[in-house]
């Protein structure tokens, strides 16, 4: 590991087209890895217990259990290793280079073995079309590791970004986290109001654990890498019941948008990233959606909100 200080770019380039590749071989190999943690954590609410972490390096599962002890998985995105590692000391690494997901998938599971870790996942992919089982994909094999360490910064970003966001909220709110799923980072605020039965209908996701993550009313935001839908870099806010109008609020900065197709509002990244203030524009993006949510729906904002968290100083009673 290496202990050489290094400057990153804050807000680098991500230009989707140039990495698809190994965005969508990262995406696999972070499902691998997440659904490890799937099967040895006990179910919490809206399949919290599944996601992951942004870290100083890159991505972790934070600590499993495993009988006594825990271990966990890190994505480095310095050194470019996954690296395993168990509450009693001992370790093991992957490289993080050009491989297909079938050799990845048996890179972790042998070091999980070496471990002394024995567990058994869902071998399909789960959020993406004509999936194909990890056991059996050769196709996905690209690893730029200079792109996956710039979506590593915009995560670094956008996370500090997102816990402070969430500081003003007193009601219920998922922490900053990354799901392997759909690859993306999120934070969702809740109502405290049972929500309508979600229709579920996504690929390769059972419609009983769409509708427990849907249980409730949400405002929910996050950033993309791109794919699909849309071909480039973004954020995204949606609310789930969508109230009446919502589509149609005013929202900031002036280059943020309703996507029809998704049903969410959206900022390109590339938006954030040139703005003079970056973390500005973001924030008040992510401000203006709630709020358009929020008031729509008619959520009791008085005692939901409060002024946002600082260093050191206790909220104010």
């Amino acid at each position: 590991m290496s202990n050489q200080s290094r400057t990153f770019e804050s807000w680098p380039a991500l230009p989707y087209a140039a990495w698809r590749d190994t965005c969508e071989t990262l995406q696999l190999w972070t499902q691998i890895v997440g659904k490890v943690r799937l099967a040895r954590t006990p179910w919490l609410n809206h399949s919290w217990h599944v996601t992951l972490y942004v870290t100083a390096r890159g991505l972790t599962t934070s600590p499993v259990p495993d009988g006594a002890r825990s271990f966990q998985i890190d994505f480095d995105f310095i050194d470019h290793l996954l690296v395993l590692a168990t509450s009693d000391g001992t370790r093991r690494e992957v490289p993080l280079r050009p491989q297909s997901v079938a050799d990845f998938y048996a890179a972790v599971m042998a070091a999980l073995a070496a471990l002394g870790i024995d567990v058994t996942i869902s071998m399909m992919p789960n959020e993406i079309p004509n999936a194909v089982r990890f056991d059996q994909d050769r196709q996905h094999a690209s690893y730029d590791a200079d792109a996956a360490q710039r979506f590593w910064r915009v995560l670094v970003d956008a996370d500090r970004v997102f816990k402070r966001f969430r500081t003003a909220f007193l009601g219920k709110s998922s922490p900053v986290h990354f799901f392997w799923g759909s690859f993306d980072l999120a934070v969702t605020r809740f109502s405290g109001r049972r929500a309508p039965l979600h229709p579920g209908g996504v690929p390769n996701l059972s419609n009983e654990v769409a509708r427990e993550a849907y249980s409730h009313e949400v405002s929910s935001a996050g950033f993309w890498p791109g794919g699909g839908a849309i071909d480039y870099p973004a954020f995204y806010s949606y609310a789930y019941p969508a109230p009446d109008g919502f589509a149609a609020a005013r929202v900031r900065p002036d280059e943020a948008f309703f996507s029809s197709d998704l049903g969410e509002f959206i900022l390109p990244y590339d938006a954030v990233r040139s703005a003079p203030q970056p973390d500005a524009a973001l924030l008040a993006f992510l401000q203006s959606t709630y709020e358009a949510a929020a008031d729509l729906a008619n959520w009791d904002r008085a005692a939901l909100e409060c002024e946002a968290g600082r260093p050191g100083r206790p909220r104010q009673m």
